[in-house]
């Protein structure tokens, strides 16, 4: 489980692992978590417990393709709006290229490609995932808040409701009434 306090994960697949070792170097130093998978079904399982902030997928890999992957990876509805860079060594094809847009990839670099451009992408998504987890975090506190506040309003509302009945009340009747209320009112404190 991630959350705002960890480290984004990036997904790394490609069927070499030479290729994964050097995606893992050239993103070392980065604020991320790297997870290494050779296959596209090795990619499914990682995808199944774990939340990525990006995947870097490479599109040509035997027995089940990046394509391929990027279609199971979009139909899930845990994992359909994890953003994928496919990676290819393929010559520039424009096909291959729309293959890509069209099976959900949000950027295709064909290799070799720039490190440093690599790197400045992932810091992107990265830092995208980031505010996305901490107004995730930022809006749960305040439906927490939300919840306090609502329960605070209820027991000030008994507190007045006790209060008005110990006014026309008289004696200890009115003496328990008011202390009730004021019990009320020690509970429902805001902790903030």
């Amino acid at each position: 489980m991630t959350g705002p306090d960890r480290p984004a994960k990036v997904l790394l697949v490609d069927d070499r692992r030479d290729n994964l070792l050097a995606l893992e170097a050239i993103l070392q130093g980065l604020p991320v978590q790297t997870v290494a998978a050779e296959s596209g079904e090795e990619a499914l399982k990682h995808l199944l417990v774990d939340d990525f902030a990006l995947i870097l997928l490479d599109a040509q890999m035997p027995t089940m393709d990046g394509f391929e992957t990027a279609r199971h990876i979009k139909r899930r509805e845990r994992t359909r709006h994890v953003p994928i860079i496919f990676l290819t060594a393929a010559d520039r094809d424009s096909h291959l290229a729309l293959r890509g847009y069209a099976a959900g990839a949000v950027d295709y670099l064909t290799k070799p490609f720039d490190p440093w451009v690599l790197r400045a992408k992932v810091s992107v998504f990265v830092e995208l995932w980031t505010m996305t987890q901490n107004l995730a975090a930022q809006s749960e506190q305040v439906r927490v808040r939300e919840t306090e506040l609502r329960a605070t309003g209820v027991a000030v509302d008994e507190a007045t409701a006790l209060l008005k009945a110990a006014l026309a009340a008289d004696g200890e009747l009115g003496r328990e009434q008011v202390e009730k209320a004021m019990a009320v009112l020690a509970k429902s404190r805001p902790r903030f």
